[in-house]
């Protein structure tokens, strides 16, 4: 049977606690070298997306999922709110489990993004705040309006495939503590893996709020995607 959750938000809770996850455990393989340490205008992926959580007043605390050496890409004496380091996972789930398990008891909601997308507006995190607080469940995401085919095995076209009501998921991903929590406890017992945080909702039949980015907010992945952008 079906769990059912109460998604109601109590207006009286104006400026929630909000922990933020910044997923940074990754080994970067695909790209070849530690594309959090790469440098963007003069400063490492990582700091960059730091900075831009640390600038963000509604959030209160920041935890980063990573390796010692990454977490002393960090300048500590620029911190303006609790930043933490805590060890990440074998797999991205069990990174963002380690967050769960360490956030502030006094979250009320939960925001998970990813490290590796240094160019989040503030705009679009306080959008994706908006829409948690009122819907339980939030994530920042683009419309897929590129032409879609289905391949054979060969890579050889068979046939298009509709963009209507498709996108790309984003993050950050942001959810009411109770049911982020939730989720895992589910995950973790019956050991679901997902590939983000949305899809763990989905395993106790949530449906999260798709928030459209307003500006580029691009994952990087390759050495193509990091001459790509700029901050």
């Amino acid at each position: 049977m079906a769990l059912h959750h109460d998604l109601s938000f109590n207006p009286a809770i104006l400026k929630p606690e909000i922990s933020a996850i910044l997923v940074a455990a990754g080994s970067s393989q695909r790209m070849g070298f530690d594309k959090l340490a790469a440098l963007l205008d003069g400063k490492s992926v990582l700091v960059h997306t730091v900075q831009k959580f640390l600038d963000c007043d509604a959030i209160t605390e920041i935890l980063v999922i990573c390796p010692p050496e990454r977490f002393d890409l960090l300048d500590k004496a620029t911190f303006t709110k609790p930043v933490r380091r805590i060890d990440g996972g074998t797999e991205r789930h069990l990174s963002v489990a380690n967050g769960l398990s360490a956030v502030s008891p006094k979250a009320e909601f939960i925001a998970v993004h990813d490290a590796a997308r240094p160019l989040i507006s503030q705009a679009d995190i306080l959008a994706t705040i908006d829409a948690a607080k009122n819907h339980g469940a939030a994530s920042l995401a683009r419309r897929v309006t590129e032409t879609l085919k289905r391949s054979d095995e060969h890579g050889l076209t068979l046939s298009p495939v509709s963009r209507e009501n498709l996108w790309f998921i984003e993050t950050p991903q942001i959810f009411r503590a109770d049911l982020i929590r939730s989720a895992y406890d589910k995950v973790l017992k019956e050991n679901i893996s997902v590939t983000d945080e949305t899809s763990a909702l989905e395993t106790i039949s949530v449906k999260t709020q798709l928030i459209p980015s307003t500006s580029p907010n691009p994952k990087i992945t390759t050495p193509a995607d990091l001459h790509s952008v700029s901050p």
